[in-house]
């Protein structure tokens, strides 16, 4: 039993080693089939008598069986009783010394390094008669020489062709590979299925830490990576969630000794008494921001398909309907996967951040490399390049007066970068040429 409760499952390395044994089963059984199938090929057959005609009688040409060739000496070959026999008979029939005469035979691969013992070989008896050697016969391949006057030696040889049965073998080949192609692609396949499957689910937990676990199905080794896989994925989202608990519960916390410290500050003198209230008024904006960045940051969200330019519209139109200068560019819709309330907060981030520095803000859609790109630019002083990546740490404040109105509270930035990296995207900040800020979220579609 698997830890799901399952029905045992057999390893990966059992599966591919099996699917190996049937491939290599399959090649040798059609191997065999080759071997019952096939019909021998049949050696060519020649006499004495033939090869003694087309020396004597054709020297410039042997006809259709052999191929006549001049050579300008000939180097000594190893002895070979079968040789000599032949040597011996074709002399007697062409009225030659056998020295005038070379025949040679084609040996197999290994015994081409090996010589003849002639001392256990009985001595070669020439043939008893001329009909005896005419009709000597000559099995497969040879060559045979004979010297001419001028001492040029003439050679001929059998002519070779392209026989039917080496088709037979050729087309026979072809179709065994042709029959293990399905057990190899299934071998490739099975292989490279679970890596695509990990692949995947690494992708799905870049854009959404909330996504639903890895089945726990396939061979045994499969299970227990995605059982490994999920517990990761638990572990990530409790460690996160740990963290936000602890944050949320300090600044829960915060408010009751706040209460107690405005009740006190009642019996303090006027002038204490504003400056201390303006104090924790600002400290309580800021425990309500970081409340509201952790709950935003933490709690998993319905992701659903939307489209990011109306939603990018109901933003603009809102800060338009309150007299801001900020328009959106025309364009295609832009439909993915994502949290709408966690989008639209960061796009309210952005364009509010453009329009409280810099009074005017535009807006941007569009499609790049499988990616829709959102940009925001302003026409303000932009941001000293040192704080381009410091401005996105929670509660830092590129307006170093520490006036909660002029500056913000620190965390509308971070909680924008947390929401696109949380749907698989990013967001960057640069100054532009001409002037002012460009913000860019890049989100995966």
């Amino acid at each position: 039993m698997t830890r799901d409760g399952g029905a045992a499952r057999s390893p990966l390395f059992l599966r591919i080693f099996l699917l190996m044994l049937i491939c290599v089963a399959v090649t040798q059984l059609l191997n065999l089939l080759l071997l019952v199938a096939i019909q021998e090929p049949t050696a060519k057959l020649y006499t004495v008598g033939q090869v003694a005609g087309a020396l004597q009688q054709h020297p410039d040409d042997g006809g259709e069986a052999f191929e006549v060739s001049h050579v300008a000496s000939v180097t000594p070959a190893p002895w070979n009783p079968r040789s000599e026999r032949t040597q011996m008979a074709l002399a007697m029939l062409l009225g030659v010394p056998p020295e005038a005469i070379d025949v040679r035979f084609p040996l197999p691969l290994l015994m081409r390094e090996q010589m003849y013992d002639r001392s256990s070989v009985p001595r070669t008896v020439p043939p008893a008669s001329h009909a005896a050697a005419r009709d000597l016969p000559i099995v497969g391949d040879f060559t045979a020489s004979i010297r001419q006057p001028d001492g040029r030696w003439l050679r001929i040889e059998p002519v070779h062709g392209f026989e039917p049965w080496r088709w037979f073998v050729l087309i026979w080949l072809v179709l065994s590979a042709i029959a293990v192609v399905p057990f190899a692609w299934a071998l490739a396949h099975r292989l490279a299925k679970p890596i695509g499957a990990f692949a995947q689910a690494a992708e799905r937990l870049g854009r959404d830490p909330r996504a639903p676990p890895l089945e726990l199905q396939g061979p045994a080794e499969i299970a227990e990576a995605a059982h490994a896989f999920n517990q990761m994925q638990a572990r990530l989202n409790r460690y996160v969630d740990d963290r936000a608990i602890v944050i949320a519960a300090i600044a829960h916390d915060l408010r009751t000794p706040l209460m107690r410290l405005g009740l006190r500050l009642e019996q303090a003198p006027p002038a204490l008494r504003t400056a201390c209230e303006n104090d924790l008024r600002e400290m309580q904006a800021m425990i309500s921001a970081a409340m509201t960045y952790v709950r935003d940051t933490s709690k998993p969200g319905v992701r659903r398909p939307l489209d990011l330019r109306s939603l990018a519209e109901t933003v603009v139109d809102d800060l338009s309907d309150r007299g801001q200068a900020v328009v959106l560019d025309t364009g295609e819709p832009v439909v993915l996967d994502g949290n709408p309330v966690a989008l639209k907060s960061m796009l309210s981030n952005l364009v509010c951040n453009a329009v409280k520095y810099a009074g005017s803000a535009e807006v941007s859609l569009g499609r790049i490399d499988g990616h829709v790109v959102i940009e925001v630019r302003d026409q303000g002083p932009g941001i000293p390049s040192e704080d381009l990546e410091r401005v996105f740490e929670p509660f830092f404040r590129g307006e170093r007066s520490r006036n909660r109105d002029t500056g913000g509270i620190g965390l509308g930035l971070a909680s924008a970068r947390a929401t696109a990296r949380a749907h698989g995207g990013d967001v960057t900040l640069e100054n532009r040429d001409d002037a002012g800020l460009l913000a860019r979220v890049t989100l995966p579609v």
